[in-house]
């Protein structure tokens, strides 16, 4: 059983050869130390660093990352080691933070090599500390222990190396930060373990697209498993044998999986009579970002769980007062006179203590839940935060495609600042439909107005997919057959980030619908015939995004029926769709239509209460993706993207 260890906590070591596992979900430089039994260090020659990663039974990363893993082999270190110190600290000259308050609690982890784990250690309460000994090995009456140490440093790795005797500390201090500066752009974070066959392993909720999901009318859509999630559900779950209105418990029992990955860090124990405290990550997952879009999943669960008991709760007490009141007056003798206002009042004030009661258990909960979401949404990665989240700002190119997207926030009446990101996962397994109808809910905005704010919408969800893309492996083609978008496109067209310009007329809409529809038979039948690699050298193999302003402008029968087959057959063979319209515009080709608009998953430009949980019967208010006001952050990620096109990547 794994040891979940706490500051200053030990545990024995079952063997010698081992592998140290960190996930910070920001790069970060990892290092290790070898102390004689004073645990000095006697020279650099006894520091395993990203420009010297490997000593005699030690071997750390070449260069700073978000997860990386330490090899340690105990037995092959010279008799004069008896301490090995685990080493993290932030890059230095580069962007990104500048402490690990800016961070989520890091997590380390040491197994063996068939990684099983032995302890782990969740280094909580860092603030003004840019590096830290996570923890330590050290050799007790000729065994092996492990402590889980979590010593900051706030000035850095200098700091951290003169503390532990090395005379040259600022100088190896220096040379670490040149190599890691050096090496920066190239890092990545570490593969996830995956099993035996080579498929990764997710959990049950990860094989969702989003959290709730509804048909164009709003309706819920048709559940496809039963609350103990099965991998493949379409639909959210709150699962039904949880109990409701306890408080949320963050180490959440209820996000683990059938097959669980390595625990992921729990929330340090909170002192008698306290909430426990949050903590960044704290949910199941292989790696930082994982954990996080676990957690995410959890919250949403968590405030569906605990409003469908506040809910219920109000509904018993409704119903208890109503029999109360209607046996009171079946009564022809307490309808009148002192009894039947005294048996009105107790009826009434029972109903005002129930309710009391829920509220009380609701607000607890929520409470809880806005706490987490303080600290969750800091350390969410650019994929998963919102555009007014600083991570934004350190934007670069990524190495590898994130596992889900952010398209928006929801939140339920009961607490509207509580917002819980919408998620969906990548690669796109269904279009999405930019409703611009006139009849959304609780909106007066004018038909003009929402159509300019349906397109602003849609660049905006275009911006954040292509910086999700490593850089040229997503495409985005653009039909405005009116031409009406040309302001709303500005940032896409001034970046060059288009595949090309924007079509217009009926002449542009034939030739980029024929276009993608070549591709899409053409990588069909690769696949079906087991013949990949015949492809034409000339096809884009990139992710295709085509995004179509207001529809159905511009489009015959014969582009109705290409964009049908797209919507349809395009995200199994990499090719995506992304509607700007009003249904009620295409009225005139009847139910025709229907299959394309519930192939598409409607959103809103504007905060509208259209997302069933068929689950809990919740409508969720959905709210669009905003920019800070007069924020610059949709050029500046744009021409990041731009740029790491001209520079292969970079």
């Amino acid at each position: 059983m794994t040891a979940e260890l706490v500051r200053g906590q030990n545990h024995p070591l079952p063997g010698t050869r081992l592998e140290i596992r960190v996930s910070a979900g920001r790069p970060v430089v990892a290092g290790a130390t070898l102390g004689d039994d004073r645990g000095k260090v006697h020279g650099v020659e006894w520091v395993a660093h990203p420009g010297s990663p490997t000593l005699p039974g030690l071997e750390v990363s070449k260069q700073a990352a978000a997860d990386h893993r330490l090899a340690v082999d105990l037995g092959a270190l010279q008799d004069t080691v008896h301490r090995v110190s685990v080493l993290l600290a932030l890059p230095v000259g580069v962007e990104g933070p500048a402490s690990f308050r800016a961070l989520a609690a890091p997590f380390v982890a040491v197994t063996g090599l068939d990684g099983t784990e032995i302890a782990s250690y969740t280094i909580t309460d860092l603030d003004s500390e840019s590096a830290v000994v996570a923890l330590e090995l050290y050799r007790r009456q000729g065994a092996w222990k492990v402590r889980a140490v979590g010593q900051g440093y706030a000035g850095g790795l200098a700091e951290m190396l003169t503390d532990q005797g090395l005379p040259e500390a600022r100088e190896l201090s220096a040379a670490i930060n040149d190599a890691v500066a050096k090496g920066l752009a190239r890092s990545v974070a570490a593969p996830p373990p995956r099993p035996a066959d080579g498929t990764r392993v997710r959990t049950a909720s990860q094989g969702h697209d989003s959290h709730p999901t509804s048909t164009p009318e709003g309706h819920p859509a048709p559940a496809q498993g039963r609350p103990a999630r099965q991998p493949g559900d379409d639909t959210p779950v709150t699962p039904a044998d949880q109990p409701g209105g306890g408080p949320v418990n963050y180490s959440h029992p209820g996000r683990q999986t059938t097959t669980p990955p390595p625990p992921a860090p729990t929330a340090p124990p909170a002192r008698p009579g306290e909430p426990a405290r949050p903590v960044a990550g704290d949910a199941t997952g292989w790696s930082m970002e994982e954990r996080l879009y676990n957690q995410v999943w959890g919250m949403f669960e968590d405030l569906a769980r605990t409003t469908a008991a506040y809910r219920s709760a109000v509904d018993f007490a409704d119903s208890r007062m109503e029999q109360e009141l209607d046996k009171v007056l079946s009564d022809p003798r307490s309808r009148i006179g002192g009894a039947g206002d005294a048996a009105r009042e107790t009826a009434r004030a029972k109903h005002a203590d129930l309710v009391g009661q829920a509220r009380a258990a609701l607000d607890r909960d929520l409470a809880q839940l806005a706490a987490e979401a303080d600290v969750v949404e800091p350390a969410l990665p650019p994929a998963f935060a919102s555009w007014s989240n600083p991570a934004w700002h350190a934007y670069r190119a990524p190495m590898e495609i994130p596992m889900a997207l952010r398209l928006g926030d929801l939140h339920l009446p009961e607490r509207v600042d509580l917002r819980i990101p919408m998620l969906v996962r990548l690669p796109l397994e269904r279009g999405l439909w930019i409703d611009s109808g006139k009849a959304l809910t609780n909106s007066f905005t004018d038909s003009a107005e929402l159509r300019r704010l349906a397109m602003d919408t849609a660049v905006a969800h275009a911006a954040r997919l292509l910086a999700a893309y490593p850089a040229g492996e997503f495409q985005v083609h653009v039909i405005d057959a009116a031409g009406s978008a040309a302001p709303a496109l500005a940032p896409l067209v001034s970046a060059g980030v288009l595949a090309g310009p924007p079509a217009t007329g009926a002449a542009g809409v034939e030739e980029v619908l024929s276009r993608l529809t070549q591709r899409v038979d053409l990588v069909q039948m690769a696949v079906r015939g087991g013949a990949a690699d015949a492809l034409p050298p000339d096809l884009d193999i990139a992710e295709q995004l085509l995004i179509v302003n207001d529809f159905p402008h511009g489009f015959d029968d014969r582009a109705v029926t290409r964009l049908r087959y797209l919507a349809d057959e395009g995200p199994a063979v990499g090719v995506h769709l992304m509607m700007v319209a009003d249904r009620e515009d295409a009225a005139e080709y009847g139910p025709l239509l229907d299959p394309l608009w519930r192939a598409l998953l409607r959103l809103t430009p504007v905060p509208d209460d259209h997302l069933a949980d068929p689950w809990v019967g919740h409508t969720w208010t959905y709210d669009p993706p905003a920019f800070p006001p007069g924020s610059q952050i949709l050029r500046q990620v744009l021409d990041q993207v731009a740029t790491a096109r001209r520079n292969g990547g970079r």
